[in-house]
């Protein structure tokens, strides 16, 4: 018996020492008790796998600017990073997505393997949902950038990735965060923070019509408005096209993989066994 189970055990850390460890990033007004069962879902498929929830800017913290936020998950990541010779995994819900793109970016020595972006605003935001009329009560889509593009605006996370079609200029001169990362405006890291990116070995994107809050759904696959409020999917948008922080090199080496579930609110991506045996284990090796 006694033997059995040291060959079981064996066994298990063997299989352990195989998986990369995983780091997940919460959402907009989360808390890491929000992703247990997405933790649940990956100790059940790959046991043993080292998941850490990064316990930081919870609820009402997640408004805080988005560079705040990327110092702040850096300084927690970067020994999880340190003590993994092979490398990590990252997945990263809503906001979380672009937390994580500010991280990679400005890591010139991360060893992030894969990143699953899971529904996250990734060419930002530009809609009337309920997270945002509960912020904004006084605000609808059509004027907030009038708050959204200021010095103030921009302490706030939502801002941070307010992407309002019909104002693309102010968003170009006043978003500090989102049109840095996608080098729209004039960055002297541009080089630098494409090279960081780059590392990535596959990047994940998952998303889905029935989200309800991600608007347009599309942003999590890199599509978006244009000025007549048309979605233009990856390939047609500019930073595309002109490959400004690295995507179409990426999509070249066929390092880009895109889901689109339906029938999943936007609250349920990281608690939905479908959704993480379809989109999600594959990529934990």
């Amino acid at each position: 018996m006694f033997t059995r189970l040291v060959v079981v055990a064996a066994v298990l850390l063997r299989a352990a020492q195989c998986y990369k460890p995983v780091i997940v990033v919460h959402g907009l007004f989360d808390s890491p008790g929000d992703m247990v069962i997405l933790q649940n879902f990956i100790n059940q498929s790959h046991p043993g796998t080292n998941v850490t929830i990064i316990d930081l800017f919870d609820r009402t913290g997640s408004l805080k600017s988005l560079w705040s936020q990327v110092e702040g998950f850096k300084q927690a990541i970067y020994p999880i990073m340190q003590n993994a010779a092979d490398g990590v995994h990252m997945i990263c819900y809503s906001q979380g997505g672009l937390i994580c793109r500010g991280i990679i970016a400005t890591m010139p020595n991360h060893n992030v393997d894969t990143l699953v972006s899971l529904s996250a605003p990734l060419m930002g935001q530009y809609g009337d949902t309920d997270y945002l009329k509960w912020f904004f009560p006084k605000y609808i889509k059509t004027i907030l950038y009038d708050f959204c593009y200021t010095q103030i605006g921009q302490h706030v996370s939502i801002c941070n990735y307010w992407n309002d079609p019909h104002h693309h200029d102010l968003y170009l001169s006043s978003n500090n965060y989102l049109a840095f990362l996608n080098n729209e405006r004039d960055n002297p890291n541009a080089t630098e923070w494409k090279n960081n990116f780059l590392r990535l070995h596959q990047l994940v994107l998952i998303g889905g019509p029935d989200d309800g809050v991600i608007t347009p759904w599309q942003s999590s696959h890199f599509g978006f408005y244009n000025e007549n409020e048309t979605v233009l999917e990856m390939k047609k948008q500019l930073i595309y096209r002109k490959d400004t922080f690295g995507l179409k090199t990426m999509d070249a080496r066929n390092a880009i993989t895109t889901f689109t579930m339906t029938n999943v609110h936007h609250t349920e991506w990281h608690s939905n066994k479908t959704v993480f045996e379809t989109c999600i284990v594959k990529w934990l090796t």
